[in-house]
């Protein structure tokens, strides 16, 4: 006899389950041992990110396998809000989705549409070919595949916070994530996620979130800022990467064993002694 399973807990259903906000970090290494590492840390949710690392359908799905046994909810950013990739994504068994740059409802709606099967969505069914269904060892898959996943949408540009009410009406998104970066850049402020203008819009969407009775989350690597917009009602935060903590501790090492020269420039090009910042 096959062995019956159940599917993991979602996302939506950690963050109902939780009495405060839930940290979490990137995982951007590629690497399944990396992600491992992480997820034993004690953090609440991981995002392992395909939008801007070294990350394909295997190794997604290898780093899935290696933080299954840990008590950490594996979120994941496809590099784009495409709906072939997304039932790829789907059928690997990645249950937490975080889709970037959406802009509008009927991107939202898109998404949405995605990860649901027929007649509420677009979903291609192959199930029985799958991970996502434990290859039909998960019981009434197909009539229960919408209860298994979790959708949240990424809001980093000026017109997602113009439609931010929009977006968060959409029926199917689970929760919004603001991205300072990319909201930065679009209102000309590039490199500058502490503006004023900035943590104004990122404000701005954690109230209309809230007024929705949908969660939203942060990224926010500076400690006092996370605190800030937790304090604001953010339900999630991101709070640091595997990478940029292995950069900026290597670069902690060299900086203590490697004696500085006024004729050498530091890390990455800049002068001995200029602070890198992420």
């Amino acid at each position: 006899m096959p062995v019956r399973v159940e599917p993991d807990r979602t996302f939506r259903e950690a963050l109902a389950a939780m009495d405060r906000p839930l940290a979490g970090m990137w995982v951007c290494s590629g690497s399944p041992l990396i992600a491992e590492l992480c997820a034993g840390a004690g953090l609440d949710w991981l995002l392992i990110d395909a939008e801007h690392s070294p990350n394909g359908l295997e190794s997604i799905l290898a780093q899935l396998q290696a933080v299954r046994g840990y008590p950490v909810q594996a979120v994941v950013r496809p590099p784009v809000n495409d709906t072939v990739l997304l039932k790829q994504y789907l059928d690997l068994g990645v249950q937490d989705l975080l889709i970037p740059m959406v802009n509008s409802a009927v991107e939202a709606k898109a998404a949405v549409a995605a990860v649901r099967y027929p007649p509420h969505g677009v979903r291609g069914v192959g199930s029985a070919l799958a991970r996502a269904s434990r290859w039909n060892r998960i019981p009434d898959y197909l009539a229960r595949a919408a209860e298994t996943i979790s959708l949240t949408v990424q809001i980093e540009t000026e017109a997602a916070v113009a439609a931010v009410e929009e977006i968060l009406a959409v029926d199917g998104v689970d929760a919004i994530f603001l991205g300072p970066s990319d909201l930065a850049a679009s209102m000309g402020l590039l490199g500058q996620q502490e503006h004023p203008r900035v943590r104004a819009a990122v404000e701005h969407c954690l109230s209309a979130a809230k007024t929705a009775g949908k969660p939203a989350g942060v990224n926010a690597f500076n400690e006092g800022t996370a605190h800030s917009y937790m304090d604001a009602g953010a339900s999630f935060v991101l709070v640091g990467a595997d990478v940029a903590l292995l950069a900026r501790g290597t670069e902690a090492l060299a900086e203590k064993f490697i004696p500085a020269s006024p004729d050498v420039g530091g890390p990455l090009g800049e002068p001995s002694g200029t602070p890198l910042s992420y």
